[in-house]
């Protein structure tokens, strides 16, 4: 996957620095992707790596993400998938959900490819964070490369759609018959994500005057798409997940149904899961709730982060170079005083 600097830049703060490129992908298509580093060139934790949801991007609906999560330490990556934000393809148009996957995997791994000392054999740890649509597609990336991940951060994923938001089952059987037909028309009926979606007022608005958020009806290929994925987890990819995950839903999220969060909890083969509900919570739980509440759900997250970022490993380097000093020294003393020969004659 190639790549150019934008106009953008770099941005350097007090706290963190920003990025900003576009990549191309296998089917010569331009993607936005943009990047949060810790300030002052601190060494990165680790990688995180954002996968935002259905209609949304990275740069400014998930920049508050990518603050946080800078300036406690980590490395943050984010791509606006084709027909997102400012990525190339139909605003809204979700033509193949494979190919939007492919492209974060073809991405993500091109990242950790250019990281210093990775061909070495120093690995940094790397993890997901997947919000809401980007949470089957954290789920995705993770089945196509078991062992590549650390771990996975899910807020509200979509494992399933809830009731209330899901299209008639005669809409269904209509979006079936005709996304070969009229796969771009936005005639799927729906109830208001965005107002469903974030409690605040002030991110509603936000959302609703960002030119990259796609505010119109869902188009009959997209909702197909997001509907077909949606079951296929919930049916029969949800058993198979075995890496670290945290899951972080609200309680009162009426997107994307916290039961699927508890299914997914109980059944995925990981050792180490945890699934954290907020009562009362909506489904934009880092971004569209109070300040307090956005704060600790952040607390949650960079700890359990931060517990997988600086375990064994680092202990295992530091035990590492204390033995090497140890032979060092070991070494220097029997240079300077010398085994006499003894022993009977």
């Amino acid at each position: 996957m190639s790549s150019s600097s934008s106009n953008g830049g770099e941005v350097l703060l007090l706290d963190h620095e920003y990025k900003e490129e576009y990549v191309r992908n296998s089917r010569g298509m331009s993607l936005f992707a943009c990047t949060w580093l810790p300030g002052k060139r601190r060494t990165p934790k680790a990688l995180v790596f954002l996968c935002h949801g259905y209609a949304v991007e990275c740069g400014v609906t998930m920049r508050g993400t990518g603050e946080r999560l800078a300036r406690a330490g980590y490395a943050v990556y984010g791509l606006d998938y084709e027909g997102h934000g400012r990525s190339d393809g139909l605003q809204g148009y979700v033509p193949d959900f494979e190919l939007l996957v492919q492209d974060c995997d073809d991405y993500f791994t091109s990242v950790v490819r250019s990281q210093p000392n990775e061909d070495k054999g120093c690995k940094r740890r790397r993890f997901l964070l997947g919000e809401s649509m980007g949470g089957a597609v954290a789920l995705l990336l993770d089945l196509r490369r078991p062992e590549f991940w650390t771990g996975a951060v899910l807020v509200a994923p979509m494992c399933k759609i809830a009731d209330d938001m899901r299209p008639h089952p005669l809409v269904v059987n209509i979006l079936r018959a005709m996304t070969s037909i009229v796969p771009t028309w936005k005639i799927v009926p729906s109830n208001d994500v965005i107002d469903a979606a974030y409690k605040t007022q002030e991110k509603r608005d936000e959302i609703r005057g960002n030119p990259y958020c796609y505010k119109d009806k869902p188009r009959l290929k997209t909702a197909y798409e997001l509907l077909k994925v949606s079951l296929d987890l919930e049916q029969n990819l949800l058993h198979q997940v075995s890496l670290p995950f945290l899951i972080v839903h609200g309680g009162a999220d009426k997107v994307t149904d916290p039961s699927v969060s508890e299914l997914l909890h109980r059944s995925a083969a990981s050792q180490d899961k945890t699934l954290k509900l907020y009562p009362g919570m909506w489904h934009a739980l880092t971004s569209g709730e109070s300040s307090d509440n956005i704060h600790a759900v952040f607390l949650d997250i960079i700890a359990w982060l931060d517990h997988r970022s600086s375990d064994d490993t680092d202990q295992q380097e530091q035990e590492q170079e204390l033995l090497s000093s140890e032979v060092e020294q070991k070494a220097r003393h029997d240079d300077q005083h010398p085994q006499q020969d003894g022993g009977n004659k």
